[in-house]
């Protein structure tokens, strides 16, 4: 009788501790969640891709294209990008899964005629452009010229200064994981020798795998924007049409989380940058 009451005591203190233990582990993982929100959302104002989201990313939804149109995602854990090997690239560096494999056949295809084609620079998430550009509106970091960008005391003019070759977060094609810098980030490296035979192919070629140097002379095109980028190709299949949505989806609003954002509606970032392109990349 004593050993049957107390292995029913030992029962119920065993079924007590368990009820603590799971309580007390659920309560440990709701706060690691919340953690890990707020690590996401860290300097980020705006929409940023959740864990049910990444599973449905590929549906394309127009909440989750808004996500990877102003580049607030991580690629690395998006299952429609990959990662580039060598040796495409000596970098760690994501495209989207169409874009590598279109890449691949144009790589291959100018190492026959003794071209070679090498990715310094893909996706860039919102978090990678946001440092480019702070460390630029901050004078951080030396703009092309050699000049400081911090020396411009009007603000609408510091972000027209560094908009002459890096974009504002959120305004990036680069976060599409559809562009690509190749081989050198210099217009000059281009223009004789090996730089100018390179650029002379993709001229030539790029087009029939579905690449298109986006930003053209604009002395010849007449567009808005960026300066001319030699070196900057991006794949038109994918790329057009979320040109098209970026129009339609983004308004200034979704536009923010960095210093200077307030003054992308009144230089017009969208309809001068994101939308001043070559026209043959439509």
């Amino acid at each position: 009788m004593i050993n049957l009451r107390a292995n029913s005591f030992y029962l119920v203190i065993c079924f007590a501790l368990t009820i603590v233990l799971s309580i007390n582990c659920q309560s440990k993982n709701s706060t690691l969640d919340t953690i890990n929100a707020q690590e996401s959302n860290t300097s980020c104002l705006g929409d940023t891709i959740t864990n049910k989201e990444k599973k449905i990313i590929n549906q394309l939804s127009d909440s989750l294209l808004i996500i990877r149109l102003t580049g607030k995602f991580f690629p690395s854990k998006d299952s429609a990008f990959v990662l580039v090997k060598k040796p495409h690239s000596n970098r760690t560096i994501y495209l989207q899964k169409e874009v590598y494999s279109k890449f691949i056949e144009m790589f291959n295809a100018a190492k026959k005629e003794g071209i070679n084609l090498t990715i310094i620079s893909g996706t860039r998430n919102f978090y990678d452009q946001k440092s480019i550009w702070e460390r630029k509106w901050t004078g951080k970091r030396i703009l092309s010229d050699g000049t400081s960008a911090k020396d411009i005391k009007d603000p609408n003019k510091r972000a027209l200064k560094i908009l002459l070759y890096s974009s504002m977060p959120s305004t990036s094609r680069h976060h599409w994981g559809t562009d690509i810098d190749i081989n050198n980030l210099n217009n000059s490296y281009f223009e004789s020798g090996r730089g100018l035979k390179e650029y002379n192919w993709l001229v030539e070629n790029a087009r029939d795998y579905g690449f298109c140097q986006v930003y053209s002379d604009k002395k010849i095109e007449n567009r808005t924007g960026y300066e001319m980028e030699k070196w900057h190709w991006s794949y038109i299949p994918i790329a057009a049409e979320y040109t098209k949505k970026y129009t339609e989806l983004i308004s200034y609003e979704k536009i923010n989380g960095f210093m200077g954002c307030k003054h992308a509606k009144e230089i017009g970032a969208i309809q001068n940058y994101v939308n001043g392109i070559n026209t043959e990349c439509h």
